[in-house]
């Protein structure tokens, strides 16, 4: 059984991932935080050090929740390539997924804290290495399976269709057109197709 405080910090965290991914750690302000959680600023301070810390919670509440979702993604299917497609089906519908919590936590927080807050980058870029490597776990399983070809090494695979992804999500966010997300993914199932289809 979690203790009060516990609970608190947990109840705070939570309530404010989607605040700091919206807006950003610089352009989340005090008064943000209190509206958001109806606490005082000295309630919000007790349970962290800084705005920093407080930050660095909340991102990696909301990454877990995105690392989770593709994990049991990714666990659903047996073969390789039924996976890569389950996949690209999550990412097709993305900004459902994402609207609740304020945005994608890779895309904005990592825009947003290259300049200003060196452990968000860092922990942005551990979270984009871990999908990254599921996705290259994956290929990789699916070359030893003899279920997938592939051109270049798993992770190289990985890296460019997580780019890919990326990058479309960052151009539908940016003109608020979903085509930019779904023509995308529907070039990308056409390439896993062609590319890596035994």
């Amino acid at each position: 059984m979690s203790t009060k405080a516990e609970r608190t910090t947990a109840f705070i965290t939570e309530t404010v991932a989607s605040v700091f991914i919206k807006h950003g750690y610089i352009g989340t302000s005090m008064s943000d935080l209190t509206e958001a959680t109806g606490l005082t600023k000295g309630a919000i301070y007790g349970n962290f050090e800084n705005k920093e810390a407080l930050a660095l919670s909340a991102y990696q509440y909301s990454s877990n929740l995105l690392l989770t979702k593709l994990d049991e993604v990714l666990s659903e299917e047996n073969n390789a390539l039924d996976k890569l497609f389950k996949l690209t089906d999550f990412y097709r519908n993305y900004d459902s997924f994402t609207l609740s919590m304020g945005g994608c936590p890779i895309l904005n927080t990592g825009v947003d804290a290259q300049n200003n807050n060196r452990l968000l980058v860092a922990a942005n870029k551990e979270v984009i290495k871990e999908v990254e490597g599921k996705i290259a776990l994956v290929l990789e399983n699916g070359v030893k399976r003899n279920e997938l070809h592939l051109p270049v090494t798993p992770l190289q695979f990985a890296k460019q269709l997580f780019t890919m992804v990326q990058g479309a999500i960052a151009m539908a966010t940016m003109t608020s057109d979903k085509k930019y997300l779904t023509n995308t993914i529907a070039y990308l199932e056409v390439l896993i197709k062609k590319e890596l289809k035994k």
